[in-house]
């Protein structure tokens, strides 16, 4: 029996292995406000970003206990809040996609954030590549 005639579900394409998005490793403090139920008040927590795209990011908190699947990302150093919706959660890391994607424009401005702010990059920015080094996008 060939192999590509297998199963039916060999030529099903999933988001789980096609990124729309190049991501850049950024290692950004950030802090995400959420609403507390009921309307009662604003929830805000610290994070890092790890790593971004204009479609979602991968975020690292102290705690991911309690925290709602719906929240505002602020990036320390820009005045832009960016809406997310929880796309998975592994442990304290916590993937993000972005109800809207953000513009080319802001994303620069994060990426860049480290030579706006004079900060010593330790890191290069680059996207993630595998190991073939072919580009991964998000």
């Amino acid at each position: 029996m060939a192999m590509d005639n297998a199963t039916h579900l060999a030529g099903v394409r999933s988001e789980m292995y096609e990124r729309k998005w190049e991501r850049f490793y950024v290692r950004r403090p950030a802090k995400i406000m959420s609403v507390r139920p009921g309307l009662t008040g604003i929830t805000i927590r610290s994070c890092e970003v790890v790593d971004i795209s204009q479609g979602g990011a991968a975020i690292e908190l102290t705690t991911a206990i309690g925290l709602s699947s719906h929240y505002y990302l602020q990036i320390v150093g820009l005045a832009d809040r960016i809406g997310c919706a929880e796309a998975y959660r592994n442990g304290n890391r916590v993937g993000v996609k972005f109800i809207a994607p953000i513009s080319e424009h802001m994303l620069h401005r994060i990426v860049r954030a480290d030579f706006m702010l004079g900060e010593a990059v330790n890191t290069p920015v680059k996207p993630f590549q595998n190991g073939n080094g072919a580009r991964l996008g998000r």
